[in-house]
């Protein structure tokens, strides 16, 4: 169990989006071995969704989103977080930066998927890849799972615009309805050209395929939140001498 006199905390750095930040504190709380309130992770949520759009700043010349997320992590680590996580994969373009800017440990995101996909026996294959433009244009998961010893299968440009991003935007603007079809329809074509599981590697697809739908794929999917808050909670959970407990498996 936790210690709650310890002060220490999870910071969660979200607002991008905010449904996204939202839904990863929810899981956070669901993914704990917990028998009572005290045996849970104390987290502090940053919610803001201010921070510039980072598909925009790194394709577009949009404004730096950088000096936003760097003062969020500030406020979590002023108000005694001293872990970070944020569940969002394009700002993990600026990870380093924000490495250098906290005084304290920040967990990757697709690091973490890479441990969920190891967690699942997927060792090796084609790994399909959802996300943002940003996030695979930069080719940050192709970076990462090719280093690990991953192929990777991406959208094309007509499934990007099809399918992927009408799906996230459908989210980030809280119609979950509509964000389903687009997305399972980019899974199946990542399937159908190889891939042995597909990655949501932007955090609104996992609300876009809840996991009650995900048994209607013949592909196993990783959900970089639930992979996220797994790795915040084994981490938390070492950092603080809390016994290390294996995490219910993701539904």
């Amino acid at each position: 169990m936790t210690n709650p006199s310890s002060g220490l905390y999870l910071g969660i750095l979200g607002g991008m989006g905010p449904m996204a930040g939202a839904a990863f504190a929810e899981r956070l709380v669901a993914l704990t071995p917990a028998a009572r309130d005290q045996d849970h992770i104390p987290a502090l949520l940053v919610n803001d969704p201010r921070v510039p759009d980072r598909t925009a700043a790194k394709l577009a010349g949009g404004e730096d989103p950088l000096p936003a997320m760097s003062r969020g992590i500030k406020l979590l680590t002023d108000a005694g977080a001293r872990l970070i996580a944020i569940p969002c994969n394009t700002a993990h373009l600026w990870y380093d930066e924000l490495v250098a800017a906290s005084s304290v440990p920040v967990l990757h995101i697709i690091e973490s998927v890479v441990e969920d996909l190891r967690r699942r026996g997927i060792d090796s294959g084609p790994i399909g890849l959802m996300g943002t433009e940003g996030t695979l244009r930069m080719g940050l998961y192709q970076r990462h799972l090719e280093r690990h010893g991953y192929d990777c299968v991406v959208p094309t440009e007509g499934e990007m615009t099809t399918y992927c991003t009408p799906s996230i935007a459908a989210v980030k603007a809280n119609r979950l309805a509509d964000s389903f079809e687009p997305a399972a329809a980019c899974v199946r074509a990542l399937a159908a050209r190889g891939a042995v599981a597909v990655a949501l590697g932007c955090t609104e697809l996992p609300l876009a395929i809840p996991h009650d739908r995900r048994s209607e794929f013949d592909v196993p999917l990783t959900d970089s939140i639930d992979a996220l808050a797994l790795a915040a909670i084994q981490r938390y959970q070492a950092d603080t001498g809390v016994a290390r407990q294996a995490a219910r498996a993701c539904a």
